[in-house]
């Protein structure tokens, strides 16, 4: 007599494992390619439909069902374990990665199609039909919602991506272990055989699980072309730092922030003039730039009494105290009595204070998916704009105007749609081109007719002719981008992809 509820119990956990994989594919697949609403979609159109071709080809199994279901749940360990940190070796080679992705994304769909077809026929003798329907559904369906609760919530931020495939990979090769038990009498032969092989997939994926950071800095140093010095992964984001003879350089989720060698323009650009602007701002806000290189400009001005610094990841704004060469850079800004650190999800943030700043600056990484491109929105300006005095400047770090036109621009008159006076502006950095920015205000927006002394790059003269545009950066007509359509983030995957 087969064991029915421990079926039912793989049911559950292959549900589960399913959903994870189908995850884990569209995150790589985001993750590496950018564009993510394509990616993700493609990849789970992929998945589904292999799903289907999985469930059809059941129909041609006949006999020895127990054995044959054993049989995928071992395939399925050992192809769904081994996928993300295979994915990961290939992250460097993209004409390699997409033909891989996708065809481990079809053969895990087709594995993982089989499972519920099986495992309803080798019930079908003990339940009668319409039980037998309703519970293996019915449990599928909550395997499908404790997959998607657990992926964001538990698994991504505190296993990562490579951990959390080996981990299921070894779920589903115990379960074929504990089917040798649980489906005992239909198996007529070869149980040994089963189980030893079950057995062999648990150890190579336990052995990956335990060598899961080397896998990873494998990976990373295919990627990256410097070495890497420091690497961390947070719920949020996957913290590199690489170096090389000009200085070390920043990198969130493989996209570069900074270089120490030339963060200095991008800095003085983004700062000075929003401050010199604003004439003497006592309070400022900081959203976003958790590395405390925007602080380190703020805090030379002698006004100055409190600056707020929010910034979602702790991770980052503790950076400086893992990575000395960073608090070397900015100066031990973030150890300022003067600064406030908040670890907030700068929108939830924006909702809850009350007092008022007298100057503000935006400093988020590029819009490339919609969580961040939230944060480019009318919405998120106009709540902006309720915590800023009357004569408060801002400034906002704006993506390139000349490899991303539509993008830059759409910010700026989305700034403008949300009742913001804005002057345009941009420069050069060298390890990412030119680099578009804005200062806005509630009123009018005047050029400042003073800096701080002893800058490394900014001068007046420099200051005026960053708000001249040449004509391959002029105004182009876009759409605002708002909560309900995110029309920049479909402009920035479209640009960038032909630079990436």
């Amino acid at each position: 007599m087969i064991r029915t509820p421990a079926l039912f119990i793989n049911v559950l956990i292959v549900a589960v494992c399913g959903l994870v994989y189908e995850l884990l594919a569209g995150t790589l697949a985001s993750y590496v390619l950018g564009d993510s609403v394509k990616q993700f979609s493609l990849v789970i159109g992929l998945y589904l439909s292999a799903m289907g071709v999985g469930a059809w080809l059941s129909g041609y199994i006949e006999k020895q069902l127990a054995r044959a279901f054993i049989e995928v749940e071992i395939a399925v360990g050992l192809l769904g374990g081994v996928s993300a940190p295979v994915l990961f070796l290939t992250f460097s080679k993209q004409f390699w990665f997409h033909p891989m992705l996708y065809a481990m994304v079809f053969a895990i769909g087709v594995l993982v199609g089989l499972e519920l077809p099986l495992l309803m026929r080798i019930l079908r003798d003990h339940l009668n039909f319409k039980d037998l329907v309703s519970r293996a559904l019915a449990i599928d369906y909550i395997g499908a919602l404790l997959a998607s609760l657990l992926f964001p919530l538990l698994l991504m931020p505190q296993l990562g991506l490579i951990r959390t495939s080996l981990l299921f990979g070894m779920l589903n090769a115990g379960i074929a272990l504990w089917g040798t038990w649980a489906l005992e009498p239909l198996l007529t032969r070869g149980i040994a055989s089963l189980r030893g092989r079950s057995v062999f997939v648990i150890v190579l994926l336990a052995i990956g699980l335990i060598k899961a950071e080397y896998l990873t800095s494998l990976s990373e140093d295919n990627l990256f072309v410097d070495p890497i010095v420091f690497a961390q992964s947070s719920p949020y984001q996957r913290i590199v730092i690489t170096n090389n003879n000009a200085g070390f350089q920043l990198h969130l989720n493989g996209n570069l922030q900074f270089s120490s060698a030339d963060e200095y323009r991008y800095h003085e650009a983004l700062v000075h003039p929003v401050l010199s602007a604003a004439q003497g701002p006592r309070r400022v806000l900081v959203l976003g730039g958790g590395d405390g290189l925007a602080l380190r400009e703020i805090l030379r001005y002698s006004t100055v009494e409190h600056v707020t610094l929010v910034d979602l990841d702790p991770a980052m704004t503790d950076l400086s105290k893992k990575f000395s060469p960073l608090a070397k850079l900015n100066g031990g800004a973030l150890a300022d009595p003067r600064v406030e650190v908040i670890n907030q999800d700068a929108m939830i943030w924006l909702e809850t204070t009350v007092q008022p700043y007298d100057a503000a600056i935006i400093d988020f990484p590029d819009p490339n998916n919609y969580a961040l491109g939230k944060l480019y929105t009318t919405r998120f300006y106009r709540m902006l704009a309720r915590r800023l005095t009357p004569s408060a400047k801002v400034g906002v770090q704006c993506t390139s105007p000349l490899f991303a036109r539509q993008s830059y621009w759409c910010i700026i008159r989305t700034l403008e749609a949300a009742g913001f006076h804005v002057r345009p502006y941009q420069m050069t950095v060298p390890s990412f081109g030119v680099w578009g920015f804005a200062l806005a205000g509630r009123q009018p927006v005047e050029l400042p007719s003073r800096l701080p002394e002893q800058l490394k790059f900014l001068d007046l003269p420099t200051l005026q002719s960053m708000f001249v545009f040449s004509i391959d950066m002029s105004p182009v007509t876009v759409e605002i981008n708002r909560l309900d359509n995110q029309s920049l983030v479909h402009y920035y995957e479209s640009e960038w992809k032909h630079w990436n």
